[in-house]
């Protein structure tokens, strides 16, 4: 299966489809979850956020602009992300793509709100959008400078 035509199917499977959950995970890592939620537990057994059919994970390095400018990023003032990520909850998909030479994914709702992975450091960008739909579930990753398309048995990031 090749990665650049997986990764577009799913996306047009997307386009359309409400945001279902967002949440912050260590840092500044960021969570998009998409379609029906399944509860999860944390390894202490207390309730942990739900994950989607499909979800999408930028471990650092995000940003989020709306048609005049950036409302905030990663490294911006933690006292603003909410209010931001809040514009991305119960929003309708319009589009999910890819850009840069080395891949980097933008999330974009339907009031043009705009979710942007945007690395800025060594190595590969650091995100990955996984299809629980199928099994084994689909994971996207980047490898090498390239869209990489897995089983989820290699680390997300």
């Amino acid at each position: 299966m090749e990665a650049t035509s997986s990764f577009y199917a799913l996306a047009n499977s997307l386009s359309g489809q409400p945001v279902s959950y967002v949440w912050r995970g260590y840092g500044s890592a960021v969570f998009i979850e998409f379609g029906k939620l399944t509860p999860r537990a944390n390894r202490d057994g207390s309730p942990g956020h739900p994950k989607g059919e499909v979800s999408l994970g930028v471990k650092w390095s995000w940003r989020i602009e709306d048609e005049t400018g950036i409302l905030c990023g990663s490294w911006s003032d933690e006292e603003i992300w909410e209010g931001s990520l809040a514009r991305l909850r119960d929003r309708r998909v319009k589009g999910l793509a890819l850009f840069s030479r080395l891949p980097e994914v933008e999330l974009v709702t339907e009031d043009d709100t705009h979710f942007l992975s945007f690395s800025t450091t060594e190595g590969q960008p650091q995100w990955h959008l996984v299809d629980r739909r199928t099994d084994p579930a689909l994971w996207f990753t980047v490898r090498a400078g390239q869209l990489h398309l897995g089983d989820g048995s290699e680390p997300a990031f």
